[in-house]
C-alpha cells in the first residue's frame, strides 16, 4: 500500500512542480521541486536496492541464472526446449551453429552475416544499468544529481532504460520533449552551475563541442538576447570569454562546478573519449552506465570512480557465451564457454542469443577478463574483429591499427587525434598502377597540414607492430599506407550518413573500416591534405 501511494505521488508531483515553477519568478528551485526530488530518490533507492539484490543472487549462482536465461530465450520462440528434448547447454550448442553478426552497420549482409533480431534494449539488464548506475554515480559524486545539476546535450539519453519522470526527478535543466539539439545546448549554456553533462555517446558529444566552437558567437548572442528564456547578458559574456581561450578545458570554464561526463559506451567510442578528455573535457571524470552492442545492454558498469571502463557481464537474458580468442579458436567448431568458466586475463568474443530468435550470434566484440564479481566476469572491451584491414590476407586488427596510429600521431608535433577511418584501396579504386594499400582518413586538432615525412611514420609504426605487415611491405606485396587529413566536420557527415541507414541502431557503432565506396567518398571529398 505504501509503495502504491509513493508511486501516485511520483506521478502527481512533476506537473505540480512545473505549475509552481511557472508561477515563481525566483531563480531558486521551489520547495515542491525539492520535495519531488527527495521522494523520487527514495523511490529510486528502493528500486535500486531491489535490483542490487537480484543482481547479487543471479551472479552468486551464475550457472543457474544462465540456465534460466536460456529457457527464457527458448520460450520467446514458443519452445520449451531446443531440438533434442531438453535445455541442456551442450545440446543447445550442438543443434545451433554459431553465426556472425554484421561486422559494421554499413556493410551488406550477402547472406553470410546475421544480426541479432532484438537484444531487448529495454529489458532487465537495461533497468539494472540505469538504476544501479544512478545510485553508484550519486555515491561517487554526491552533488552531481542535485536539482539543476545535470544537462543532457543530445536527444538520446545515456541511461538505457527510459524513465519518463527521471529528468524531472533529477531537476535536469534540459527541457523535456525537446527535439532540437541546439535548444538543449542553449539551455545548458544558460546554467553556470552544472555538475554533470550527459550525452547519448562520446562521438555525439565530440560533435557538440566542435559545433560549439564553430557557432560560439551565435550561441552567446542567443543567450544574451533571451532565446530561449530571459536575457542573460552577463552569462553570455562569460560564455564568450570561455570560448576565446580555446578548446582545452572549455567545459570547466563554461561550467566551473562540473565533475563528470556521462555517456553510453559502444564500439568505436574510445577515440572520442580520449579526445574529449585531452581537450574540451580536460580534468573531468567519464562514466558509462552500460556497454551497448546491436541495441542491447551486454555489460553493466558499477564503478564510476574507475578511470578505466569496466563492465560486469550479467547472467540474465540475453544468453551470453564466450568464444576464446586465439589461434585456431575462431572456427565454427570452436567450443564456447559459459560466464562461470571465464578465466582472468583471457580474451573472448561475445556470443549472444536473444529471446526473439534461436540465433547464436557472434558479435565480433572482444573482451578481456580483468576480474570476477561473485561468479561472473568483469571485463574491458578491447576491439572488434569485424574492423580488420586486409588487402593481401594479412588481417590487421582494429587493436593493432589503433596502436600504430596512436604511436604515429604521437610523433606529429602538436597533433591530437579526434577521429579516423580506414579504407582498403580497392574500395576507392586507388591501387591502379600501385600495390594494394590502406587509405587512412584522420581528423586532427593542432595540425593543419601533413608532411610526407609525417605520413610515412604511420607505415613505419605499422611495420614495427605487425611482423606480417612488415614482411609484405618488404616484398612489395602491400604498398605504403596513405594518410589524408580531412577538414572539421567530415566525420559528423559520415555519422549522419550511417545513422540514416535502415539497419542503424542506437548507439551507432563507429566503424573504423569502411566497406562501401559512397561512404569512403564522403571522407575523400573532404580531404584537405
Amino acid at each position: 500500500m505504501l509503495l502504491c501511494l509513493l508511486l501516485l505521488l511520483l506521478l502527481l508531483l512533476p506537473p505540480l512542480a512545473m505549475l509552481w515553477q511557472q508561477r515563481s519568478k525566483d531563480s531558486q528551485l521551489s520547495w515542491l521541486t525539492n520535495l519531488w526530488h527527495q521522494m523520487a530518490w527514495v523511490g529510486l533507492g528502493w528500486a535500486a536496492a531491489w535490483q542490487q539484490r537480484r543482481l547479487e543472487q543471479s551472479t552468486l549462482h551464475a550457472g543457474q541464472s544462465q540456465q534460466r536465461a536460456l529457457v527464457w530465450c527458448l520460450q520467446g520462440q514458443g519452445l520449451r526446449c531446443p531440438p533434442g528434448g531438453n535445455t541442456d547447454v551442450n545440446t543447445f550448442r550442438n543443434h545451433l551453429p554459431l553465426t556472425k553478426a554484421n561486422p559494421d552497420q554499413e556493410e551488406e549482409s550477402k547472406g553470410q552475416f546475421l544480426a541479432p533480431a532484438s537484444l531487448q534494449y529495454h529489458g532487465e539488464a537495461s533497468l539494472q544499468a540505469t538504476l544501479l548506475g544512478l545510485v553508484a554515480l550519486n555515491k561517487a559524486y554526491p552533488e552531481v544529481l542535485a536539482p539543476g545539476g545535470t544537462a543532457c546535450l543530445t536527444l538520446t539519453s545515456p541511461w538505457p532504460y527510459p524513465l519518463p519522470w527521471l529528468g524531472h526527478a533529477l531537476g535536469q535543466v534540459s527541457p523535456s520533449g525537446a527535439k532540437d539539439p541546439r535548444t538543449l545546448l542553449l539551455e545548458a549554456l544558460r546554467s553556470s552551475g552544472l555538475r554533470a553533462l550527459e550525452a547519448g555517446t562520446a562521438v555525439e558529444l565530440l560533435d557538440i563541442f566542435m559545433g560549439l566552437e564553430a557557432q560560439g558567437k551565435e550561441l552567446a548572442e542567443a543567450v544574451a538576447a533571451g532565446n530561449p528564456g530571459a536575457p542573460l547578458p552577463q552569462r553570455a559574456a562569460e560564455i564568450q570569454e570561455a570560448l576565446e581561450q580555446g578548446a582545452r578545458g572549455l567545459a570547466l570554464r563554461l561550467w566551473p562546478q562540473l565533475q563528470v561526463v556521462v555517456t553510453l559506451d559502444a564500439g568505436g567510442q574510445a577515440e572520442a573519449v580520449a579526445a574529449l578528455e585531452a581537450l574540451w573535457c580536460q580534468g573531468l571524470a567519464f562514466f558509462s552506465p552500460a556497454y551497448i552492442a546491436f541495441g542491447g545492454v551486454v555489460g553493466l558498469n558499477l564503478w564510476p570512480e574507475k578511470t578505466q571502463r569496466l563492465y560486469l557481464l550479467p547472467p540474465g537474458a540475453p544468453f551470453i557465451e564466450l568464444l576464446p580468442v586465439g589461434e585456431g579458436t575462431q572456427e565454427e567448431a570452436a567450443s564456447t564457454l559459459l560466464l562461470v568458466e571465464a578465466q582472468t586475463d583471457k580474451e573472448y568474443e561475445l556470443v549472444l542469443t536473444d529471446h526473439t530468435s534461436l540465433t547464436r550470434c557472434r558479435l565480433g566484440d572482444v573482451v578481456q577478463v580483468v576480474g570476477i564479481y561473485n561468479q561472473c566476469p568483469v571485463v574491458r572491451f578491447t576491439y572488434r574483429l569485424g574492423q580488420a584491414l586486409s588487402v593481401r590476407g594479412e588481417v590487421t586488427s582494429e587493436k593493432v591499427f589503433s596502436e600504430a596510429l596512436a604511436q604515429a600521431v604521437g610523433q606529429w608535433p602538436g597533433a591530437k587525434l579526434l577521429d579516423h577511418s580506414c579504407v582498403e584501396s580497392h574500395i576507392l579504386d586507388s591501387c591502379a598502377g600501385a600495390a594494394p594499400h590502406y587509405e587512412v582518413f584522420v581528423d586532427l586538432r593542432g595540425l593543419r597540414n601533413l608532411s610526407e615525412e609525417n605520413r610515412e611514420k604511420l607505415d613505419h609504426c605499422l611495420q614495427e607492430i605487425s611482423p606480417h605487415y612488415k614482411s609484405l611491405r618488404f616484398r612489395g606485396s602491400v604498398g605504403s599506407a596513405r594518410v589524408h587529413l580531412v577538414r572539421p566536420g567530415a566525420f559528423r557527415v559520415l555519422r549522419e550518413a550511417l545513422a540514416a541507414s535502415p539497419s542503424s541502431s542506437f548507439p551507432p557503432e563507429m566503424p573504423r573500416v569502411l566497406r562501401h565506396k559512397h561512404l569512403a567518398q564522403l571522407l575523400q571529398r573532404r580531404a584537405v591534405s
